[in-house]
């Protein structure tokens, strides 16, 4: 009995006080994948047949038309109007290392997370080159929630010409 009037009354002085909350936020899975030049990312709608044609793609550059990332984030208590993604994408061309970025303004759009894409098409996915490394960071504002990178982002240092 003790215990539950001590639980009662715990609960109670956290119910209480004025605690600010923060939002909270993940960048929960990164996919970069290529897209050909019809905007395909696969033959079929299977798990197996798109690594396959992702396989492909990699192994025939001269087919890729874009760089397609998708990311799956959750968020939560967060003020959807300054949330966004950032998606830093480093590339290699010859021996130049660069380094793309792009936002997106985020929104809610499903209980269990939601979906964003970033594209690099035309003149910028040619110049691009070839994906080392990627991050992906989820901002409230000026504070990031979130982050997920390739294991080559922190091994890869950025030297410029």
């Amino acid at each position: 009995m003790r215990c539950y009037a001590a639980s009662f009354a715990l609960l109670g002085f956290l119910l209480s006080t004025d605690v600010a909350w923060a939002g909270q936020g993940q960048v929960c899975k990164v996919l970069p994948q290529f897209l050909d030049k019809k905007g395909r990312q696969s033959l079929a709608p299977s798990l197996y047949e798109r690594d396959a044609y992702q396989f492909y793609l990699r192994k025939h550059p001269q087919l890729r038309a874009t760089l397609h990332v998708v990311v799956q984030y959750k968020a939560k208590g967060v003020d959807w109007r300054k949330t966004k993604l950032r998606a830093e994408l480093r590339g290699l061309v010859t021996n130049s290392l660069q380094t793309v970025t792009l936002e997106e303004p985020v929104k809610k759009s499903g209980f269990f997370g939601s979906w964003a894409e970033f594209n690099i098409t035309g003149d910028k996915f040619k110049e691009f080159g070839e994906l080392v490394a990627w991050r992906v960071t989820l901002w409230e504002g000026d504070r990031q929630l979130s982050e997920q990178e390739s294991f080559l982002w922190t091994g890869v240092p950025l030297r410029t010409p």
